[in-house]
């Protein structure tokens, strides 16, 4: 996947840039310095391309603070994972020396950049802008993220180098070994789980969380069926995660969902689910991820005939959004049920990669969207001419209609489940989206014709 990371000193407006790109407020926003403290990850889809967007904490080199230095080292960490950078600085100040400091970590970095002068909604002020061109950089671009200044154009020279996500054979080919990503927080026994699938120590195993240092893939077969294991080191709580290599850890476990059709996402089931298995739950589901959820250490809990139900029932009013995925109890140390994950996974993907004919997937949202209309948009009936399923892995339908902006949540949910349900996709993620066609004209365009 195509990264592009923003980095600048503090408070030039990098999580107010941040937000306008991925839509939404995900990152903090405050005028005091210093509040974006670890490094934002998002996944968006503009321009017609999918892509991660890094935001970073104020670069403060010469911090002695220890959590301005951290920030420090996840500006240095998201500069050498990204394909691209935008560099922020504030055009209403000029240039700082904290400017050409970060400037300077670019220029050895050789990574493209785009000089982002923010702050800059004046339009009889975008010459002061390149007083900035003295900082090296040849792409310098007066923007206003608060009032959406210059953003969209800026986008789009940064995606001209994004390779477009295309749909290979090899992922729609049902028969290659299917990816598997095993993912957790540190010491929920990943590393145990993979060596007890593996039949061996495949990996060191510690009870010390992080021993695993880095994303080891591990060739397999079960029962004819050809398999990749990519143990990842734990999404360990951010607030913890201090060194260096810890940190490299988070991003390669990331990397390794993006690569996964399928994510083992392990719980201890001695501890019970936490919110950063939800944090790490949001990571696979923005990656369009086929999951298992996997509850180990089911061997030290003390149980009774309702305990399975009540702990299902536990992760799934926390991991509302992902309610489409199996979960399985196991103990990786003693191999109870461990086998269970196979089939598991195996359901999941025969359905992540699953396509469906474009007359039966039309005749199903025809069907549904008749039943229940769409509620009505400033006061115009939202229709939907036809449907189309794009790609698999995940499944993805895009749906023609008058009015793509009309579509309310409630509705997107509702339209969702029928496809799920009726189609046969109840055990992995899916993806709509909604267009208006090119060649049709909006009902309201044919009223004035008409007039």
């Amino acid at each position: 996947m195509f990264y592009i990371a923003i980095v600048g000193r503090p408070n030039v407006g990098k999580s107010t840039l941040f937000n306008k790109i991925v839509g939404g407020r995900p990152a903090i926003v405050d005028n005091t310095p210093g509040v974006t403290r670890d490094r934002h990850i998002a996944i968006t889809e503009r321009l017609d391309h999918r892509f991660g967007v890094m935001d970073t904490g104020g670069f403060e080199p010469a911090a002695e603070d220890e959590l301005l230095a951290q920030t420090c080292e996840q500006t240095i960490l998201a500069i050498e994972e990204a394909d691209f950078i935008i560099f922020v600085v504030d055009g209403t100040v000029g240039i700082n020396p904290l400017d050409e400091e970060v400037a300077k970590l670019l220029r050895k970095s050789n990574k493209p950049v785009i000089l982002a002068v923010n702050k800059m909604e004046n339009p009889r002020r975008h010459d002061e802008a390149f007083e900035f061109s003295k900082l090296g950089f040849g792409d310098v671009r007066p923007v206003s993220a608060e009032h959406s200044i210059g953003i969209e154009s800026m986008l789009e020279s940064a995606l001209e180098s994004a390779p477009k996500e295309e749909q290979t054979d090899d992922d729609a080919d049902e028969t290659r070994p299917i990816r598997i990503a095993v993912t957790g927080k540190p010491n929920a026994g990943k590393s145990s789980l993979v060596n007890r699938l593996t039949g061996g120590d495949r990996m060191m195993v510690s009870n010390i969380p992080g021993t695993t240092r880095d994303a080891i893939d591990t060739h397999l077969a079960h029962d004819d069926r050809r398999f990749t294991l990519i143990d990842t080191a734990g999404i360990r709580r951010k607030s913890k995660v201090t060194q260096k290599l810890e940190k490299y850890s988070v991003i390669m476990a990331m990397k390794a969902i993006e690569r996964a059709d399928v994510a083992l996402l392990l719980i201890d089931g001695a501890e019970g689910i936490s919110v950063q298995e939800a944090k790490i739950a949001g990571l696979i589901a923005d990656a369009g991820c086929g999951v298992v959820i996997v509850v180990n250490k089911w061997d030290i809990v003390e149980k009774d005939e309702k305990t399975t139900l009540l702990y299902e029932e536990a992760i799934r009013r926390q991991l509302k959004f992902m309610a489409y995925a199996p979960i399985v109890f196991v103990s990786a140390l003693t191999g109870q049920r461990v086998d269970k994950i196979w089939n598991a996974v195996e359901e999941v993907f025969v359905q992540y990669s699953k396509r469906i004919g474009t007359a039966k997937i039309n005749s199903l949202v025809t069907d549904f969207t008749n039943r229940k209309q769409a509620p009505m948009y400033r006061g115009r009936r939202v229709k939907f001419y036809y449907t189309t399923q794009t790609r698999a892995c995940p499944p993805t339908f895009v749906i023609m209609s008058n009015l793509p902006e009309g579509v309310n949540f409630s509705y997107r949910r509702y339209m969702v489940n029928q496809i799920r349900l009726q189609a046969g996709f109840e055990k992995t993620p899916i993806r709509i989206l909604f267009k208006k066609p090119a060649d049709r004209r909006t009902d309201q365009k044919r009223s004035k014709t008409r007039g």
